[in-house]
Order: structure tokens, then C-alpha cells, then sequence
């Protein structure tokens, strides 16, 4: 299967819209949103190292998104100034919780599931 960057560019588009209408419906449940911006987050690693291992981008996109969480337990007026923005919110959160990170590891092996079973699927029909 060769992997095209438009495809992943508007799968990036498209996981964004649904995150941002997760927060806005009420009967979404909020963890629906953690697992939507991981998967963003494996997408936008996908498209900046498009030829590197499935494991590789998996990896580094969990190591990103912990990271982004862990960081939540730092706080100084300048992270928070930053964090009280409608920006600086969606892509820093406010507070540690072990629940997005579970979410996160959901979000990017949903991800890392889908374009394996893709791979396999194309490899198929080459036979």
C-alpha cells in the first residue's frame, strides 16, 4: 500500500472537525475527544515520517502525547496564561489525568489497528 500524504493530510482534517463537534455535543462522552486528538496526533506524525515503521510512528506519537499530558502537572503563570486559551486548551489541557492517557493509548492503537489491517488488506490483493 503506498501511502500518500493528501490522504493523511485530510484524515488529519477530518479527525480535527470531529474533535472539536465532540466538545461541542453534550451527550458525547469527553473521553471521545482524548481519543479523537491522539489519533490526530498519529496521523500528523504519519504524515511528516510517511516512510517510516508503523511501530516507529506509533511510538514516537505515545511518547508525544504523554508527554503533553505529564506537562499538565507542571504549572506556571506563563504555561497557564497559555493553557487559558481556547488553543492553548485543545492542545495542552489543564489538568493530569489518568484517563486520557488511557485514552490516548486508545486513540493511537486504534490508529496503528486500522493502518495495519489496511497494509495487510492491500498486501492481500497484490497475491
Amino acid at each position: 500500500m503506498k501511502r500518500s500524504r493528501l490522504k493523511y493530510f485530510i484524515l488529519i482534517i477530518v479527525t480535527i472537525l470531529l474533535g472539536l463537534a465532540s466538545r461541542r455535543i453534550g451527550r458525547i462522552p469527553a473521553v471521545t475527544g482524548d481519543v479523537l486528538w491522539a489519533m490526530m496526533v498519529f496521523l500528523m506524525f504519519r504524515f511528516l515520517f510517511i516512510d517510516k515503521s508503523l511501530k516507529f510512528v506509533a511510538l514516537i506519537s505515545l511518547c508525544f502525547c504523554y508527554l503533553i499530558e505529564m506537562s499538565q502537572l507542571y504549572h506556571e503563570p506563563w504555561i497557564d496564561r497559555i493553557r487559558n486559551t481556547s488553543l492553548g486548551a485543545l492542545v495542552l489541557g489543564h489538568g493530569f489525568l489518568w484517563s486520557d492517557v488511557l485514552a490516548y493509548t486508545m486513540g493511537v492503537g486504534l490508529c496503528a489497528l486500522a493502518e495495519r489491517r489496511l497494509q495487510a488488506t492491500a498486501d492481500a490483493e497484490k497475491v
